[in-house]
């Protein structure tokens, strides 16, 4: 059975428009594979705590030195981990707040890139660790930024994808959400999805 991770990080729930993106992304995903399982990641009603001096001590802390309270912080990683690993696919609802991806997100791949898990440091220079699988962004952003040079969200989502060992990326982009042109935007970024081969 295939499975899908869905990562949602929209601070409007349900209602945010990279939300209903992955919605009609996750339609499409099911008529492709009729008993496909999908996993959904809520990082805003799950919210994952912000990356720390003592989620680091925890996560480089040898196993039989841990604490009770690292050892909880391991095992969410653990889990976290553990779900994209299970993922034959992996579908992120990004939205941009203020030019970059919102800091649940961000939180959730402080979890996710764990030197000597996912990746590894050798003298060529970091290694992924993961085996590579289709990953799908759907990025919303209220202005124009991608003709404009301004996009730090999408490079950024495709740079520590990459650094895990997950280099097989595609982009569905909706911009220029707040400037009048939202539906023509949505409707285009419905119809990419309809085209991907899954």
């Amino acid at each position: 059975m295939s499975q899908l991770l869905f990562v949602k990080s929209s601070v409007f729930g349900d209602g945010g428009q990279s939300s209903q993106l992955a919605d009609h992304f996750i339609e499409h995903w099911k008529a492709a594979h009729s008993t496909a399982e999908v996993v959904v990641r809520d990082l805003v009603n799950q919210p994952i705590a912000h990356y720390d001096l003592t989620a680091i001590s925890a996560l480089s802390a040898d196993v039989e030195d841990r604490t009770p309270d690292q050892q909880e912080i391991v095992t969410l990683s653990d889990t976290l981990i553990g779900e994209v690993q299970s993922a034959g696919a992996i579908v992120i609802a990004a939205p941009m707040y203020n030019f970059a991806v919102p800091s649940q997100l961000k939180a959730w791949f402080d979890q996710i890139a764990r030197n000597g898990v996912t990746f590894k440091y050798t003298e060529n220079g970091p290694v992924g660790l993961l085996e590579d699988k289709p990953v799908y962004i759907l990025a919303t952003r209220g202005g124009q930024y991608h003709e404009a040079g301004l996009d730090y969200q999408v490079p950024w989502l495709k740079l520590i994808l990459g650094f895990v060992g997950l280099k097989n990326v595609q982009v569905i982009l909706a911009e220029g959400l707040n400037m009048g042109g939202a539906e023509q935007s949505i409707q285009a970024a419905r119809s990419a999805i309809d085209s991907i081969s899954l």
